[in-house]
């Protein structure tokens, strides 16, 4: 069997990368590796685990797109295979194989996708975006009185959980038990996989109660019943990206969004002024901080090049979406973020396996920032920016804590209850 390589062997010396998504400002780290090492630059996952960062657009939609190169299947996975990574790697929840469309390729990733496309597209718009709404006023009038609150731990980590709980069929407790489950497995640390076995245990119950209950009009009940599926495994972890990284992403965009609102003059007052819409801002959001930083994972099939490196069989490549669009094919004469309405941004990934659910995230993440800008006016953050600090995580960059004051009496009329 093969072992990591010791301490101050050539392998120790790639960038590691959560030291890049976990920066300060990552996009500095991601313009030097581009600079030192081209589009595609060799980093580290774990002490020991090597991977191919992939920072360029053309490169990347190579490896999204020709799944004859690039697998999503982890068996394939050479260090795994070889036993590099670990059993206990804290890196396995995310990357580890798994029956469900997000590890499929070809015919199989259409076979359990079907599932899902026809659940998210039988979402109610309306009935969510009313009940979301709902939601967000009344955390903002639980808080209003403080004149204070933390918008990551108080809003922007509860509004996807209780969005998702209601469009899955959990209830608010179980909502809570996902979320706790989800930030260990994100974080990629040493309880990743406590988190990992609590989240498929909520879903096994989730799964079992509609498949011995009467048919309900959930996203779960559709998915459970549907002629496509299986076996109780491929149920499960159908709702594993679904729920897992919709629950993640949507955090982590509706942070990033407001986090953007308190501390960019230009962005707030464009926002606030109403310059710049909503949509407009997400997608700003979107192309400045993706709420995937770094979207795991893609396995070498064949030996081949990429952005001039030597790729071989079996070597794990992982998407830079947070430095993509610092790649100058991206560039355009006054950057992206001066163009409203370009979605170019591969916020979402492409190619086959990109997002199913993009449009319910956005209506959820629409009327989350949408609500705070109509009743929390005049909040502001009450620290320094400088002082934000972020999640330990590989892939996303949360931050730990927005704490905003505000005005309570401008909050009186807009938030009173009938």
């Amino acid at each position: 069997m093969t072992t990591s390589p010791p301490p101050g062997c050539p392998a120790h010396a790639h960038t590691p990368l959560i030291e890049a998504t976990g920066a300060p400002d990552h996009r500095v780290v991601f313009r030097r590796l581009r600079d030192e090492h081209g589009p595609v630059v060799k980093v580290e996952l774990e002490p020991g685990v090597p991977a191919w960062l992939v920072m360029g657009y053309r490169e990347l939609l190579t490896v999204t797109r020709d799944e004859r190169l690039f697998s999503h299947d982890a068996r394939n996975w050479r260090d795994l295979n070889d036993g590099v990574v670990a059993p206990d790697s804290g890196l396995l929840p995310m990357m580890g194989w798994r029956p469900n469309l997000f590890q499929a390729d070809g015919e199989e990733h259409r076979r359990l996708r079907r599932p899902v496309d026809e659940a998210v597209a039988g979402i109610d718009q309306r009935a969510i975006r009313r009940e979301v709404e709902e939601m967000c006023a009344d955390l903002i009038a639980g808080f209003s009185e403080r004149g204070a609150a933390d918008l990551i731990s108080e809003y922007a980590q509860v509004i996807p959980t209780l969005a998702l709980a209601s469009l899955f069929g959990l209830d608010r407790e179980g909502g809570q038990e996902l979320r706790r489950a989800l930030i260990a497995l994100f974080g990629s640390q040493t309880d990743s996989q406590l988190g990992d076995r609590a989240f498929d245990q909520i879903l096994v119950d989730l799964v079992q109660s509609r498949q011995d209950g009467p048919a309900r009009g959930d996203v779960t009940s559709v998915i459970v019943r549907h002629e496509s599926m299986t076996s109780l495994e491929e149920r499960v972890q159908s709702l594993v990206p679904l729920i897992g990284a919709g629950n993640e992403t949507m955090t982590s965009w509706i942070a990033h969004t407001l986090r953007l609102l308190l501390t960019d003059p230009r962005f707030s007052a464009q926002l606030r002024g109403g310059s710049l819409g909503v949509d407009d801002a997400l997608d700003e959001a979107l192309w400045r901080e993706p709420p995937m930083n770094v979207m795991p994972a893609r396995y070498a099939l064949h030996d081949t090049e990429l952005g001039g490196q030597k790729i071989l069989k079996g070597d794990v490549v992982v998407l830079g979406l947070g430095a993509v669009v610092d790649d100058p094919v991206m560039q355009t004469g006054h950057g992206p973020f001066a163009e409203p309405g370009n979605r170019a941004h591969l916020a979402f990934a492409a190619g086959p396996h990109s997002c199913p659910a993009r449009v319910p995230a956005r209506v959820i993440v629409r009327t989350a920032v949408g609500t705070v800008l109509n009743l929390l006016p005049d909040m502001r953050l009450s620290i320094p920016a400088e002082e934000l600090t972020w999640f330990p995580s590989p892939w996303t960059r949360v931050p730990t804590a927005l704490p905003v004051e505000f005005s309570t009496v401008a909050l009186g009329a807009p938030l009173a209850r009938t």
